[in-house]
């Protein structure tokens, strides 16, 4: 059975650790973090292990680094001469936007096997989307493992990783997107007299709906519009307002603008 060290256990690596964890065995999965509390917590809620950096390091068969990007640098830093020192294979797994595979080989020190990772927070709840790719040096069954003990995540998705980062301003930022357009469309409910309760919950269940009606369906979503689209009737004058304040141009710019500020991280 492979073991799983988290160093950081932050919003997205105490996601991947609540999902592993419903896949592999807890007992192998160890957490650290820089506030040592938020690790004890995390580790009596899950049934895994509080350990600390060094003990991840020289044990883990797969590594999470779940830093932030301008931190990677002074984690590898302190980590590398034990990674130097390991005679059992291990992985390292990054989920640093804008870090390449090269640069956190460069940073630890080592041409070590690495998978880079986008997840998005859903993850948590085992309905996320990840994005990954794989270093020349992570091998078949490196991977079919990792794939095996994190399908608790949700959906993965190989990518090259020239694209991972395209892919991650859509999937990774996406939920930020969707829970203002929740919380507009609740505000807006509120608005015309329902409760925040009910708002919240018909807005929810309609995202959770739409998006299950054309990933199942497999239509376009502009078919799918059309067909709530009645003419002459309400919908279409919805769709019209949305249209005018440019609700399409924002979305597409919400996109491009995070995928640009995360190719600036890895200048």
């Amino acid at each position: 059975m492979a073991t799983y060290g988290f160093i950081g256990v932050g919003n997205m690596g105490g996601a991947l650790a609540r999902a592993v964890c419903r896949t592999a065995e807890p007992g192998g999965v160890f957490l650290a973090n820089r506030t040592p509390a938020k690790a004890k917590a995390l580790a009596a809620e899950l049934g895994c292990r509080v350990s600390d950096n060094r003990a991840i390091t020289e044990n883990a068969d797969f590594i999470f680094l779940g830093v932030k990007p301008q931190m990677m640098e002074g984690l590898l830093t302190q980590i590398g001469p034990i990674l130097a020192k390991r005679k059992t294979r291990f992985v390292l797994v990054t989920m640093a936007a804008g870090l390449t595979i090269a640069k956190i080989q460069q940073m630890a020190g080592g041409t070590y096997p690495v998978i880079r990772i986008m997840p998005n927070t859903p993850c948590s709840i085992g309905e996320g989307m990840t994005l990954y790719t794989c270093g020349a040096e992570v091998d078949e069954e490196d991977e079919k493992t990792f794939l095996s003990d994190m399908a608790g995540a949700g959906k993965f998705m190989a990518l090259p990783e020239r694209l991972i980062d395209a892919g991650s301003a859509v999937s990774g930022c996406g939920p930020a997107y969707v829970d203002l357009f929740l919380e507009a469309l609740a505000d807006g409910g509120v608005a015309c007299g329902l409760s925040r309760t009910a708002a919240m919950e018909l807005a929810a269940q309609m995202v959770i709906g739409s998006a299950l009606l054309q990933q199942k369906g497999g239509k376009h979503p502009s078919v799918l519009k059309d067909a709530v689209c009645s003419p002459g009737g309400t919908t279409i004058q919805g769709v019209r307002v949305l249209e005018q304040g440019g609700f399409r141009a924002a979305a597409m710019g919400a996109v491009i603008a995070a995928y640009e500020k995360t190719l600036a991280l890895n200048k």
